[in-house]
């Protein structure tokens, strides 16, 4: 193997960027993160449980073509998508609310992340947010104490632009 090959090897472990969705219910939403994911920079999408996948229309609608290019995967359970990324010297974190998260925006940025946002109305898994190496919150400053999936995906993403 040659220096260079090494070099984008070492590059490519050292530096993953992914956005993990369990169990996301709606097919515009995961289009439109997958299309947010790639204007952040994002190097993939990961599907889970019941989360959709590619190809179908009403991904299309909103990623605008963007899911031809971001690579996607899918695994059943979180488990062993969290296993992967760790094993990929990512920073596994959760946005979740609850009473142990922190701000997302005091939250050490790293070069390798999962970031994983959970159900439109259960959120993120108990199973994951107890594999998680930390739990962030975005803060609210209105009435409302959540945001859309995707629109909380889209700053989680940006949030981790170097």
């Amino acid at each position: 193997m040659d220096i260079l090959t090494v070099i984008v090897i070492i590059s490519t472990i050292c530096r993953m960027k992914a956005i993990i969705l369990e169990n996301i219910r709606s097919l515009n939403n995961v289009g439109a993160i997958i299309r947010t994911a790639d204007a952040a920079g994002f190097d993939r999408v990961v599907c889970i449980g019941y989360t959709p996948t590619p190809p179908r229309k009403e991904i299309t609608k909103t990623a605008l073509g963007a899911e031809n290019w971001v690579p996607w995967e899918y695994y059943e359970k979180i488990e062993d998508a969290i296993n992967t990324y760790r094993e990929q010297w990512c920073t596994i974190i959760v946005m979740e609310k609850n009473s142990s998260s922190t701000n997302l925006f005091d939250q050490k940025k790293t070069v390798s992340v999962a970031l994983i946002l959970g159900n439109e109305l259960e959120g993120v898994s108990e199973k994951a947010q107890r594999m998680a190496d930390s739990i962030c919150h975005l803060p609210m400053l209105g009435k409302k104490e959540s945001l859309n999936v995707a629109v909380a995906a889209g700053i989680g993403m940006y949030s981790f632009i170097a």
